[in-house]
């Protein structure tokens, strides 16, 4: 928004601005410090039907300044901004002539649109609530992984915390049916024909224990019908 004339430069950044009725409307508009003798003006629309909103020398109850009496900074404020303030500002420099002021340099322009203040408090609350949402799901989200990770952690704990007859090691499946070869009895006598005789106390801190899943039921035919599953079995192994 700059326009440049023997080193003179007036900047007006704003290419469109929205503002709610009965709220400020900022209009920014600066000036390099040379330049002709001259007012700068601000003015609603362009050509024979443009109107005055801003001038230097003159009284405009809803203007101010943003700096007063600044040689480079005419940005204002028009302050109660109504729908017949809709429309497009120019800030404009003004030279002195013989026959009067003409013309000098003049911004690009800013289209002002005014909407209804519950329509831009509408936008703003839903954007409010659509952002708390946001917010709340991260939380819950958080709060569920938080929880889940305290509850295998105290579920690990207590398995730890049980004695081993209880069966938290880790599971070893052995397949004992009574009657049939390999029985825990079976097994028990084998490795017990391999290991001395030592009725110490010593033994059984060298029990190992382990945790028994139940075994699918085997088809009819592969059993005998006086044949019974077993859940657990006790090993016994050798002390060192």
């Amino acid at each position: 928004g700059a326009q440049v004339t023997q080193g003179f430069q007036l900047r007006q950044p704003q290419d469109k601005v929205s503002v709610a009725i009965g709220e400020t409307l900022t209009l920014t508009c600066t000036t390099s410090r040379e330049g002709p003798v001259g007012p700068v003006k601000w003015l609603k629309g362009w050509g024979s039907g443009n109107q005055t909103v801003y001038d230097q020398t003159g009284t405009f109850p809803r203007v101010t300044r943003a700096v007063d009496r600044s040689d480079t900074d005419f940005t204002i404020h028009i302050s109660d901004v109504q729908f017949e303030d809709a429309g497009t500002y120019y800030c404009v420099k003004f030279e002195r002539r013989l026959h009067g002021p003409e013309v000098f340099q003049h911004g690009k322009g800013t289209e002002v649109s005014v909407q209804e203040k519950t329509q831009v408090s509408g936008i703003v609350a839903a954007t409010v609530v659509f952002g708390s949402l946001l917010l709340l799901l991260l939380l819950l989200f958080v709060a569920l992984c938080m929880y889940r990770r305290k509850h295998r952690g105290d579920v690990e704990s207590q398995c730890l915390a049980r004695p081993a007859a209880m069966g938290c090691f880790s599971p070893l499946s052995l397949r004992c049916c009574v009657g049939t070869p390999s029985t825990p009895s079976e097994v028990l006598d084998a490795e017990s024909s391999h290991l001395p005789s030592q009725q110490s106390g010593k033994e059984d801190n060298y029990i190992h224990y382990a945790d028994l899943q139940p075994l699918p039921v085997a088809p009819r035919h592969i059993r005998s019908p006086d044949a019974a599953c077993s859940e657990y079995a006790s090993v016994r192994v050798a002390a060192k």
